[in-house]
Parts: structure tokens; C-alpha cells; sequence
């Protein structure tokens, strides 16, 4: 990615049960367009956890959109969603007012299959001020729904948004794009004029020169001026490319909790826990346990600009 303006290093983060490489948000960059959040998650076996649950917690003023490289996650939520992603297919859930979910191992890889890896992004995206209140949804996308086309020898997948002449099912709430980019040669790619807004490039496995300079991988590097996305992948390389308009109004970040406003934050915060099941409901079918607001925490730390 030709004029780089910053270079993003994974960083080491817990998220209950586990360690997960943070992506964003970053003290020097908080959001790329409207992405606000991304995880790295794993790639870990089972037996090397006892758990990799994510009991059930909170969320208000954003969309989550997970994607697996490997391994399965049993999504529940308290609007009655129930379903089982895999590899390549795309989990999108709208928080708006509030909602609460769990992530689980199911029970049948838990059981027979010890060895099995769970590898993949978790990501959040804020919404739109005017949107920020809707009614929490799901919508759960299959892999052989997602544009994917092969252009001199690279492989492209449009997960989300709308770009480069194509267009998502993923039912996003403000122009932005999230593409998967795989190549086993060296190639050039120039996708600058498709895109928009900022845009970002993770480095999930291999290389990409951009210059004189060589980035491996678990980086990010941003850019503001998303039509100079012009690089080199090497050999055996996967990158994600993600980005988008920015929202006009800046982002607070309070534990699970994402809104323009903070009184909504602190509100949220209380709510969750007062467990005021008005707000948020349990989830039918899953366990009484739930994830605490953390003790400590203070308010705004990871506002967005």
C-alpha cells in the first residue's frame, strides 16, 4: 500500500478465556472508516484451553461481523438467533439499542475433536448516529454467497460492503468494504480506484512490499487516501482490505459499548450491571453465567478520534 501513514503491530489482548491479537483501536488510530474494533482470534486448538466460551455480554451502537479461517462458533443471541458459522461464511449482528450474545465451541467438535483450530477475525463497526438506536438483528451469510472472482492469478472475496464493481450481501448501514485478497505468486496489485474513504490492509499470512519496504505478517498499515491502495504481495500471502467513509460524528468506545453520545455509555453500562432485562434480554437456551462489566474500567478511554 503506497503511502503508508501508519504502521499497526498486533498486540496481545484478553478476552476472557483466551488471548487474542488487537488490531484496533490503537492509540494513534482509532478507527479506519467506520470499523472500529478488530480481534485476531487464535489460531488455537481446543486442548490447549479448557474453554474457549465467551459467555453471554453486551453490545449497543455497532454491528459485529465475525469470519472464520478455521474452526466453528456456535453464535446465540437475545433476539432468539441461533447458528453455527463456519469458515468463509459471515455472522453480521446489529446491536442498535442493545442486545446480549455468547460464542461458544459446539459441543460436537468440544467432544470429538480436541485437535480441532479456531482461527478468525472479530470485528466491529459503528453505526451511523441516526441508526445507532434500531432494533438489534441477525443475518447469517453462506461462503458461496460472497462475490469471489480470480483476476491474473489472485484470488478476490468481497466479505462486506461495496467495492471494486461488486457488492456484498452482507446488509451493511454505511459505504465501506472488507475484502479478502489470497495470492500464491508474486503479483502487483493496484486496487486504489475501486475503493474509497480510508482504507487499511491487514497482513493475515506472507508478505507485501510497498516501496522500498517489506511488511510481514500481523500488521496493519493505514492509509487515509484509499486510492493510492497500490502493492507488491509476495508469494503465499492472504490480506485483508478494509475501509470506508468515516462517520462525521466522533466515536466513544466503553467496554462492549460504541455511540457518539456518552451518556448512552454510562446508561449501558448501568443497565448491564443492574441487569435490566429490558435492555438486555437473557438468552433463551444458553447459561446463566454472563460476562461482568469490568471492575475499573474507565469511562471513554478509547474514543475514536
Amino acid at each position: 500500500m503506497s503511502n503508508v501513514d501508519l504502521v499497526i503491530e498486533e498486540r496481545a489482548a484478553s478476552i476472557g478465556n483466551f488471548l487474542v491479537g488487537r488490531l484496533l483501536p490503537f492509540r494513534q488510530k482509532r478507527t479506519v472508516g467506520p470499523f472500529t474494533f478488530i480481534d485476531h482470534m487464535g489460531p488455537i486448538s481446543v486442548a490447549e484451553h479448557d474453554n474457549l466460551d465467551v459467555d453471554p455480554h453486551p453490545h449497543i451502537g455497532l454491528s459485529t461481523l465475525t469470519y472464520l479461517f478455521e474452526g466453528a462458533i456456535m453464535h446465540r443471541d437475545s433476539i432468539g438467533s441461533l447458528e453455527r458459522i463456519t469458515p468463509g461464511a459471515v455472522n453480521w449482528m446489529t446491536a442498535g439499542r442493545g442486545v446480549v450474545h455468547s460464542e461458544r465451541m459446539p459441543e460436537d467438535i468440544r467432544q470429538t475433536n480436541p485437535e480441532a483450530i479456531l482461527h478468525g477475525l472479530q470485528i466491529w463497526i459503528a453505526l451511523p448516529k441516526e441508526l445507532e438506536e434500531i432494533e438489534p438483528s441477525f443475518v447469517h451469510i453462506e461462503a458461496k454467497d460472497l462475490p469471489s472472482w480470480e483476476e491474473d492469478g489472485v484470488s478476490y472475496k468481497l466479505i462486506a460492503g461495496e467495492a471494486l464493481g461488486r457488492k456484498s450481501p452482507v446488509p451493511v448501514y454505511s459505504p465501506l468494504y472488507y475484502i479478502e485478497i489470497k495470492s500464491e505468486e508474486q503479483k502487483k496489485i493496484n486496487i486504489g480506484s475501486g475503493l474509497f474513504g480510508e482504507a487499511a490492509m491487514y497482513i493475515l499470512e506472507g508478505s507485501v512490499k510497498s516501496g522500498e519496504h517489506e511488511y510481514e505478517s500481523k500488521n496493519i498499515l493505514i492509509s487515509n487516501d484509499s486510492t493510492l491502495c497500490e502493492f507488491e504481495i509476495m508469494p503465499n500471502t492472504t490480506v485483508y482490505i478494509f475501509g470506508g467513509n468515516p462517520l462525521p460524528e466522533e466515536r466513544y468506545i466503553l467496554w462492549n459499548f460504541v455511540s457518539h453520545d456518552p451518556a448512552k455509555l454510562e446508561k449501558a453500562k448501568q443497565d448491564w450491571i443492574d441487569q435490566n432485562y429490558d435492555v438486555f434480554p437473557l438468552i433463551e437456551g444458553d447459561s446463566d453465567s454472563y460476562v461482568p462489566f469490568p471492575d475499573g474500567m474507565k469511562s471513554f478511554k478509547n474514543k475514536t478520534k
